[in-house]
C-alpha cells in the first residue's frame, strides 16, 4: 500500500499545501464529508466530462460525480451556456416568481407521474424534511419508519440508524433525544420487522410515513428484491401510512421515471436532491400527490392547516434553469440509458479481474451505480455487537487505503467503494479505467 500512498507526497504537492492552511480556517479542512480523503484531500482546479483535474494538473477519471447527480458528466456545456445566458439577463436569484419554476416541474411530473405536484427547496435534506412534515400534517399521525443504514440526509430526525442498521443514536451528538423520539428504525429487506412497527405503532399516535431509498440503503449497498418497494408500498397501505421514495441519487439516473418508474410502484412523496439541477447547487425538493402537497400552500391557495416550509434559495432561476435543461439533454441524449451501459461494462470488467486474481471481494450495479465492496464495512450491523467493535475501525481504514489507492492510479471513487458513471464515460474510459483498478486489485492478491 505505502507505494500508492507515496503518489500523494509526490504528486500533490499544491492539494497538500492547500488543505494544511484550510485547517486553520475550515473544521477538518474540507467543507463537504465526500472532500475529506485518505491520506489528505485532492483539491480540484477544472472539471470536463468524465474527468478532474488537480490542483497539480493532474488528471483523474470522475466516479464520484458529484455523489450522483451530474449524470451527462462534469460542465457540461449545453447546460452551462444556458445557465451563463440567465446570469446575463437575470442573475442568480430574485425571491420572485421565474418562469422556469413552472416550465421544471412540468418536466418532472411528465418524466414522473407520480409527482403531481413538485416543491422546490435547497437541497435533498430539505426535501425530506418538508416529505416528513407533510406526511404527518395530512396523515395526524406521529411515527417515521426507515430502514437501518439509510442516508435521508443530516436533519435532527434522520440522524438515526446511519450507515450501519442498528446504530440508532449513535451519531447523534449534539442532538436531543426527543428529536429522533418519533424516528424508527428496521433492518433491511425485513418486511416482518417493518410490520411490527406498523401494528405497535397503530395504537400510540400510528405511523406518518414509511421512507426508504427505493434501490436499498447506501444507494444499493445492501440490495432489495425486485417485488420490495411493492411489499412496502401494500404494507402503508394496509396501515394508512404514506410511502416515501428518496431518489436523491436515482431520480433521473436510474433512467427518466427514477426508481418508481424502474420498479414499477408509485409513492406517494417523491424526494430529490441536486438530481433535480443536473448537480448545479441550492437544489431539492420533495413531490407527490396533489392533496399532500397541498399542505405546503395553506394561505396561497391551499386549504387547510399550512405545513411550513421556506428557503431564501428555493427554486432560484439559476437552479430551475439548470435543471430543466438538464433533463431536456438528458432525454434528448437518452444520458440514463448510456450511462447504465457504462455501468455494466464497469461491472463486468471488475467482476472479470476479481475472478481473475481470485479475490474474496465483490463487485455488482444497478445500472449507472457500481459497487465495489472489498472490505464489507458497510454490511456490518449491530446484531452482533462484538464483531462490530472487533472489525469496524480495520475495515474502514482498509476502505480509506483502497480508495486512496485508486486515486494514486487515477480513480476518482465515492469512499473507495462506489461509483456513478455517466454518459461521458465511453467505452475507452471504462476500459482505461479497468486498466487502473487491476493494477491495485492485482496488489491485493
Amino acid at each position: 500500500m505505502q507505494e500508492f500512498l507515496s503518489y500523494f507526497e509526490e504528486r500533490c504537492k499544491s492539494s497538500k499545501a492547500l488543505t494544511d492552511e484550510a485547517k486553520k480556517y475550515i473544521p477538518g479542512g474540507v467543507q463537504h464529508n465526500l472532500a475529506f480523503n485518505h491520506p489528505f484531500p485532492i483539491a480540484i482546479g477544472k472539471t470536463e466530462g468524465a474527468y478532474l483535474w488537480d490542483a497539480d494538473g493532474n488528471q483523474y477519471i470522475d466516479f464520484l460525480q458529484a455523489g450522483g447527480p451530474t449524470l451527462l458528466g462534469s460542465n457540461y456545456a449545453p447546460v452551462r451556456e444556458k445557465v451563463f445566458e440567465l446570469l446575463e439577463t437575470c442573475g442568480p436569484v430574485t425571491g420572485l416568481f421565474h418562469e422556469y419554476e413552472l416550465k421544471l416541474a412540468q418536466l418532472v411530473n411528465r418524466f414522473m407521474p407520480a409527482v403531481e405536484m413538485f416543491r422546490l427547496l435547497g437541497s435533498g435534506t430539505e426535501g425530506v424534511m418538508a416529505a416528513i412534515r407533510a406526511a404527518r400534517a395530512f396523515t395526524k399521525k406521529k411515527y417515521v419508519i426507515k430502514v437501518g443504514g439509510a442516508y435521508h440526509g443530516w436533519s435532527d430526525q434522520m440522524v438515526y440508524g446511519l450507515h450501519i442498521p442498528g446504530t440508532r443514536r449513535l451519531e447523534a451528538t449534539g442532538i436531543p433525544r426527543a428529536a429522533s423520539s418519533a424516528t424508527e428504525e428496521f433492518f433491511p429487506n425485513s418486511l416482518k420487522a417493518l410490520k411490527r412497527h406498523l401494528m405497535v405503532n397503530r395504537l400510540r399516535g400510528g405511523t406518518a410515513a414509511v421512507i426508504v431509498e427505493p434501490l436499498g440503503p447506501e444507494s444499493g449497498t445492501r440490495p432489495v428484491p425486485f417485488d420490495f418497494n411493492q411489499k412496502v408500498r401494500e404494507l402503508c397501505d394496509e396501515f394508512g401510512a404514506l410511502l416515501i421514495f428518496d431518489e436523491v441519487v436515482t431520480g433521473f439516473r436510474l433512467g427518466l421515471g427514477g426508481a418508481q418508474g424502474f420498479f414499477g410502484v408509485r409513492p406517494d412523496l417523491t424526494v430529490f436532491g441536486k438530481c433535480i439541477s443536473g448537480g448545479y447547487p441550492m437544489a431539492g425538493g420533495v413531490g407527490g400527490r396533489t392533496d399532500v402537497i397541498m399542505t405546503f400552500a395553506a394561505g396561497i391557495g391551499g386549504t387547510g392547516e399550512r405545513a411550513y416550509v421556506g428557503g431564501t434559495l428555493s427554486a432560484n432561476p439559476l437552479s430551475c434553469v439548470a435543471g430543466y435543461y438538464s433533463l431536456l439533454e438528458m432525454e434528448r441524449t437518452n444520458a440514463p440509458v448510456i450511462a447504465g451501459c457504462a455501468g455494466d461494462r464497469l461491472t463486468k470488467g471488475l467482476q472479470a479481474i476479481i475472478e481473475k486474481y481470485g479475490l474474496p471481494f465483490v463487485a455488482y450495479n444497478q445500472g449507472s451505480i457500481v459497487h465495489l465492496e472489498t472490505s464489507g464495512v458497510m454490511l456490518l450491523d449491530f446484531r452482533n455487537p462484538i464483531r462490530l467493535a472487533r472489525e469496524l475501525k480495520p475495515r474502514k481504514h482498509m476502505i480509506e487505503e483502497m480508495g486512496a489507492a485508486y486515486m494514486s492510479q487515477g480513480l476518482i471513487t465515492l469512499a473507495g467503494s462506489r461509483m456513478y458513471t455517466s454518459m461521458a464515460d465511453t467505452d475507452e474510459v471504462i476500459d482505461r479505467a479497468l486498466n487502473k483498478f487491476e493494477i491495485v486489485l492485482s496488489a491485493c492478491a
